[in-house]
């Protein structure tokens, strides 16, 4: 496997001598599941690309503080080089600000949801059970306050929930997008729930909090990520 993640932010400080960045913790998951190969990191905020795609099975897009339909010339020039992925029909995969990203480069109206953040371990329905080893559920650590409005044009729901109905979706052998994040783990999820503890009020926090116990199938979905890079 040949591995583009294109990181689309910077960690706090706090954490970042533990996990580095999102392209780092993406990496790690995908080797848990037994993938081998290289995996090449390019920091987008600091404008870090490769000089060609060609050579990747597969660009993966991480997640982001940052909106999917912001105007900063980085976020921008991103939205361009996704685009023309698009028109090339390279293998693409989304999570949270990067599933945005994707279904806005498709067309669809992404914003902020008016029902809040989803935070803490959420659940969902996994509508393409052949893609999950039979799984009609999927719960996963999720830190959003933005969504998807509607499925893009050409695209299949693959998961849904009432708090985020288009929670993944993907176009047959080229694109993959969830919102939540398979990479997430306990650790760093509570880490990004401290921080907006007063933001939550003590009740939200203390039910996202509590919901972190249940543990989560991130190696599940990174499964899926690498059937589909080999697909």
């Amino acid at each position: 496997m040949k591995l583009c993640i294109l990181d689309n932010d910077f960690l706090d400080p706090a954490v970042e001598p533990t996990y580095v960045g999102y392209g780092a913790m993406f990496e790690r998951l995908l080797r848990q599941t037994g993938a081998e190969g290289r995996f090449d990191i390019f920091n987008t905020v600091k404008g870090e690309y490769p000089a060609s795609f060609d050579a990747y099975d597969a660009v993966l897009l991480t997640g982001s503080k940052a909106d999917a339909f912001s105007q900063e010339p980085w976020v921008l020039t991103l939205k361009d080089q996704v685009q023309a992925l698009l028109k090339a029909k390279k293998k693409l995969i989304g999570v949270c600000f990067g599933h945005q990203l994707i279904a806005l480069c498709l067309g669809a109206k992404v914003g902020r949801a008016p029902q809040g953040w989803g935070a803490g371990r959420m659940t969902y329905q996994w509508l393409a059970p052949e893609l999950a080893q039979g799984r009609e559920a999927v719960a996963l650590l999720a830190s959003h306050q933005d969504q998807v409005f509607e499925l893009p044009s050409g695209t299949q729901l693959l998961a849904t929930s009432d708090f985020c109905p288009v929670a993944a979706f993907g176009i047959d052998g080229q694109v993959f997008c969830v919102q939540p994040h398979p990479e997430f783990v306990e650790d760093y999820s509570a880490f990004l729930l401290n921080k907006r503890r007063a933001m939550f009020g003590e009740e939200k926090y203390h039910e996202f909090t509590q919901s972190l116990a249940k543990g989560h199938d991130g190696l599940a979905v990174a499964r899926m990520i690498v059937a589909f890079i080999n697909g």
